[in-house]
């Protein structure tokens, strides 16, 4: 396991940590959840980063040109970048799961609330600062809008590279499928503040096996260091403690 997961990482007293497993059903439906409005301008894209735990696509986030609204949403969100958790195998590698399986990766599209709070770094610190729209990944039909990131992933290969990428539009890795969970979580990488709205779609996208071998060939590892493959990081399962997982669907 990658150092970032090895120790208890857990905030002291921390009653609404993430990853969690979504049982299907004990998830309430929520007449009230809105359908959620995504509008994303692919020229924000500015590049891709390895950061040394997983490949992150940033976005410009200094106005509302890509933003999502609407869902269990009460303010606008600002997009700020995306990235992916998989596994060594197909068999895991999502953080979430539904009923206890695992899907084989998993998308993260982390936004922050520009309306009430100035910075994304203030944001993170507060309870309704982060919106985050979680996608599962399976293994199916090769996926034409993710080939154009895994084409540039070579580049990356390495901790702390970063390429200039843009023009990209990230709304073709979601789901058309409207349906999806909401609950009140955190990050699920340090700092693991209790900031996120979480918006998992029930539905996922289908990639194939050579886009999912391109996400491991890349490494934890910087340039001329023990080169160790960027597989399998994602962090464990967090108790649901009291919480409520709502569901916009029937």
């Amino acid at each position: 396991v990658h150092p970032l997961w090895q120790s208890p990482l857990t905030i002291p007293g921390g009653t609404r940590q993430s990853p969690i497993n979504i049982q299907w059903r004990d998830s309430v439906y929520d007449p009230f959840l809105k359908p959620l409005k995504i509008s994303y301008d692919p020229t924000t894209c500015l590049h891709i980063w390895n950061n040394g735990y997983s490949f992150l696509v940033e976005f410009d986030d200094s106005t509302d040109r890509s933003i999502i609204i609407g869902g269990p949403l009460e303010n606008q969100y600002r997009l700020k970048q995306f990235h992916f958790h998989w596994g060594a195998i197909n068999e895991w590698g999502s953080e979430h799961t539904v009923d206890s399986k695992f899907y084989p990766a998993e998308l993260h599209l982390v936004h922050w609330n520009a309306v009430v709070y100035p910075t994304f770094e203030e944001a993170v610190m507060e309870g309704n600062g982060l919106a985050v729209i979680g996608v599962f990944l399976k293994l199916g039909d090769h996926h034409e809008g993710l080939q154009t990131l895994v084409d540039a992933l070579p580049a990356v290969k390495h901790k702390d590279t970063v390429i200039e990428f843009d023009v990209f539009d990230p709304s073709c890795l979601i789901p058309s499928c409207p349906d999806y969970w909401t609950y009140a979580g955190s990050l699920t990488t340090p700092p693991l503040t209790e900031s996120v709205t979480w918006i998992i779609k029930k539905k996922p996208i289908e990639v194939d096996e050579n886009q999912l071998e391109a996400f491991r060939m890349l490494l934890f590892t910087s340039d001329g260091e023990e080169e160790k493959r960027m597989v399998d990081n994602f962090r464990p399962l967090q108790p649901l403690m009291n919480r409520t997982v709502r569901s916009s669907f029937q």
